[in-house]
């Protein structure tokens, strides 16, 4: 086993960590991952603590992060679209609180085009997504990710350090269980998982899964980076932010590049 990486950092100092999946949850707050327009015409309730719900103006569209009492890690967000208002549910994601928080707001943000887009166009495209499960698998290609096809209609893609994955049930039907899921760790023992319903637009599941193999570091202090993934992350001390278009140094699947260690 490798020494601690953050042994000489002061636990409040801020580094720059990859891959995603292992880098943590960050703070789990809406306001952090959830990028609508509140002051426009979205709604946003918060009738507890630990409880928080964000709604469309259609009614039709609703996500929520609801956490255990005195457990911040532990609870679920949850994204659903209703054909109509207070419907049963057409499709629905779920994810894990500890789900890093930055693949939380890209998710919600292309949520919010796909509303937008649906919202000035004559097709439902909340329910009618065209875009094909291979926009959402084929990127985890070209940054090494394995594959594997299983029987049953399921093919599996897991990360070059084995400790994140994503399956994909191509032979299902809306009983069968998630269409999508990703997780980070283990899959026996993941740190966080991520399901989409049969239904989910694949448009929602590729921007996911690009979020999750991007290689623009999360920031993290160092006191959050969980104990368990840190063997396994490349790291650097955080600069001063960056110009617009500036791509920093990343690792690559054979190895970390200049500017990040492991």
């Amino acid at each position: 086993m490798s020494a601690d990486p953050f042994k000489n950092l002061d636990p409040t100092q801020t580094v720059k960590v990859l891959p995603r999946h292992l880098a943590g949850p960050g703070p789990a707050s809406p306001h952090t991952a959830w990028p609508f327009p509140f002051d426009k015409d979205w709604s946003l309730h918060q009738p507890e603590e630990g409880t928080a719900f964000a709604t469309s103006p259609c009614l039709r569209l609703w996500t929520s992060l609801v956490l255990e009492p005195d457990k911040p890690r532990k609870g679920t967000w949850t994204i659903a679209a209703n054909r109509v208002p207070f419907g049963p549910a057409a499709w629905q994601i779920t994810l894990d609180a500890s789900t890093p928080v930055e693949l939380l707001h890209d998710l919600h943000t292309e949520l919010l085009d796909l509303y937008l887009e649906d919202r000035h166009s004559d097709r439902d495209w909340l329910y009618e997504d065209a875009t094909a499960p291979y926009e959402a698998y084929a990127p985890l290609f070209a940054r090494g990710w394995s594959h594997q096809v299983k029987t049953g209609g399921t093919q599996i893609f897991l990360a070059p350090d084995g400790l994140g994955g994503v399956r994909h049930r191509y032979a299902t039907t809306g009983s069968d269980g998630p269409t999508w899921t990703a997780w980070g760790g283990y899959p026996s023992e993941p740190h966080w998982q991520a399901r989409f319903s049969f239904g989910t637009p694949t448009t929602l599941v590729a921007a996911f899964t690009a979020s999750l193999i991007s290689t623009e570091p999360f920031h993290r202090a160092a006191k959050d980076v969980p104990f368990h993934t840190r063997d396994h992350l490349y790291i650097a001390t955080a600069t001063a932010k960056q110009p617009t278009g500036h791509s920093p140094a990343i690792p690559s699947p054979a190895g970390p590049g200049p500017g990040l260690t492991r």
